[in-house]
């Protein structure tokens, strides 16, 4: 019997070794030599100090800033941790809000977002990435065109010319993925920073 239970043990042993701590180990290793920025999150910082991830949203709420699209992730209740409440872009909580484009509390929120986005633009056709959640809820990037529909309310907070700002956000839109791969998207904390170096100069 010992015969069968010793090469057992050894192979449990070696993949453990192997796949539980060399593997992980060397691509650790691999990432922190290769890509050190992406490896430790794409952090950005300003003077010194982390603002943020270029990979993960933040709630921008005010109107001298761009916004994010919405998120519908949550956090635990501080006065009742069995409830959970809205907490936009917690990156602990990824996830979206699970409901069917028939549900009708989804109809009704998206209904009075665009409402409310109209009337502060009613130029422009409410951008669809302005009123729906992304998968994960943590979605860094809004479409080029969720960015200029977002222009004169920023413009007007920040007492500013329209068409500077439009620069602004001509500066700060990213092509598609060598060119073919995806859409081409304005990261929000990107943009945002580039607004305050702006208002320096």
């Amino acid at each position: 019997m010992l015969k069968q239970i010793r090469p057992a043990i050894v192979m449990v042993v070696a993949t453990t070794v192997l796949t539980g701590l060399a593997y992980p180990l060397a691509m650790t290793g691999a990432a922190q030599a290769l890509f050190p920025h992406q490896a430790n999150g794409s952090l950005v910082e300003k003077d010194g100090k982390v603002v943020g991830s270029s990979l993960i949203g933040q709630n921008f709420a005010t109107d001298g800033y761009f916004h994010g699209r919405p998120s519908a992730t949550t956090g635990t209740d501080p006065n009742d941790a069995t409830k959970t409440i809205s907490a936009p872009y917690n990156a602990a909580n990824s996830g979206g809000s699970n409901l069917g484009p028939t549900n009708s509390s989804l109809i009704t929120r998206i209904k009075g977002d665009a409402a409310t986005l109209q009337a502060q633009n009613p130029n422009l056709p409410v951008p669809m990435d302005m009123v729906t959640t992304s998968g994960s809820g943590l979605d860094p990037d809004i479409s080029p065109d969720a960015a200029y529909f977002q222009i004169p309310r920023v413009a007007k907070a920040r007492n500013m010319d329209e068409a500077k700002l439009k620069a602004i956000v001509d500066a700060a839109v990213e092509s598609r993925e060598f060119g073919v791969l995806g859409e081409p998207v304005v990261n929000v904390l990107a943009l945002n920073q580039a607004l305050d170096a702006s208002m320096k100069q």
